[in-house]
This record gives C-alpha cells, sequence and structure tokens, in this order.
C-alpha cells in the first residue's frame, strides 16, 4: 500500500520529520530506510533505538496517528499508475487485495479517501498474522484469501522488507522502488520495474487471464 498504491510514503517522511522535530532532532534517511516495510512494532522499535526514545512504540503510533491525520485528507493521493492497473485487474477478472505492514486502521482510512477500499477483494494487515514483514506471513494470508498457492500469486512491492516477505512466500515478486527505497536490495524479485506503468507488469497479467 504505502509507496506503491499511495504516496503514503512521502507522507510518513514530513509525519517522521515532525514527530522527531518535536524532541529537538532531526528524521535521518538511514533511520528511515530500516523503517520501511516493517510493522509498526518493528519500525518504531528502530527510531527508539537509534534515536534514543524513551516513549514507547504504543505512544509513538499514537502521536504519529495524530499528526497523519491532520494532513491526510488534504495530502493524500494516489500513485502513478494505479488506476490503470486496477482497471486492468478489473477486466481481466483476477483477484486482487493488499497486504500492508500499517496498521487496519489506517490502512482502511487510507484506502477508502482515495477510493481504493471498495475495488478490493481483502485487506490483510500487519495485526492479523503473527509475523509481519520480512516474514512471508502476510502473503500467505493473501494467497489463502484468493485460494491459490503463493506460487501463482503475483506480488507487487515497493521495498526491500516487503520484497523478501513475498519471495519468502514463494510467490511471483515484482518490486516497483519508489524515491524512499530505490536504494534498497530486491534479491529473489521477478523483476524490477521504474513504476506501475512497466508493460511487464501488463504482460504477466495477461497470462494469468489466459491460465485461469
Amino acid at each position: 500500500m504505502d509507496g506503491l498504491l499511495l504516496n503514503t510514503e512521502d507522507l510518513y517522511e514530513e509525519v517522521g520529520k515532525e514527530l522527531l522535530r518535536r524532541r529537538g532532532k532531526e528524521y535521518r534517511d538511514e533511520v528511515r530506510s530500516r523503517m520501511i516495510g516493517l510493522p509498526a512494532p518493528k519500525a518504531f522499535g528502530v527510531l527508539i533505538e537509534h534515536e534514543g526514545l524513551h516513549e514507547t512504540w504504543q505512544e509513538l503510533q499514537r502521536e504519529t496517528d495524530e499528526i497523519f491525520e491532520s494532513i491526510l485528507e488534504e495530502r493524500l493521493a494516489t500513485m502513478s499508475g494505479v488506476e490503470k492497473l486496477l482497471e486492468t485487474i478489473e477486466n481481466q477478472g483476477l483477484p486482487k487485495g493488499v497486504a500492508t505492514s500499517s496498521t487496519r486502521k489506517f490502512a482502511t482510512r487510507a484506502l477508502g479517501l482515495a477510493k481504493i477500499m471498495k475495488r478490493m477483494d481483502f485487506l490483510v494487515t500487519a495485526e492479523d498474522v503473527k509475523h509481519g514483514k520480512p516474514h512471508p506471513d502476510i502473503y500467505h494470508a493473501a494467497a489463502s484469501l484468493m485460494k491459490i498457492a503463493p506460487e501463482e500469486m503475483l506480488v507487487l512491492e515497493d521495498s526491500e522488507n516487503g520484497t523478501k516477505a513475498g519471495v519468502a512466500a514463494n510467490a511471483i515478486v515484482i518490486s516497483v522502488p519508489n524515491v524512499h527505497t530505490q536504494h534498497g536490495r530486491f534479491e529473489g524479485a521477478h523483476m524490477i520495474a521504474d513504476t506501475l506503468h512497466d508493460t511487464r507488469i501488463y504482460e504477466l497479467l495477461t497470462e494469468a487471464s489466459k491460465s485461469r
């Protein structure tokens, strides 16, 4: 979701800067890169460890949510290529869903504002599985909801941790890095696409629809 369907990674950067500004600190790129794609407890754990914060991850989560809410409606946008991608999947009659490290509350809110939630067959969050990304649990759950084997599932991921999760689940993974994740390692990915407009994504979708 974050950084692939929605521009929330851009907003997370603003929120992170404000969170640390209140504490007289800077939001460093090297810390942020370690957080991307992780479920909240682990992501905030990285922040707490590297910045020497005294709050719990739950307290930081609540404050983050408050800051996010103040900018979400005005600043939220879909990433380039999302509408075309969703239309193609729908026209080919393929199942689709979101598997995200965000909380269910935030994911539902953000996807709802972007008018994407109602178009999805399911939503799986880090709260729904025992182990979040980079573990494969969330993609095993997604495959189960689609009633297919993980090897038949196409996973689109923007982050290194998300790519690791998809690869560990034995899914076909296409990594689509953004400005925040472009320096990550995407080992095991079927391919790395510049954007969601990459024609190779559509070739795979066409193959999938023909094999149904």
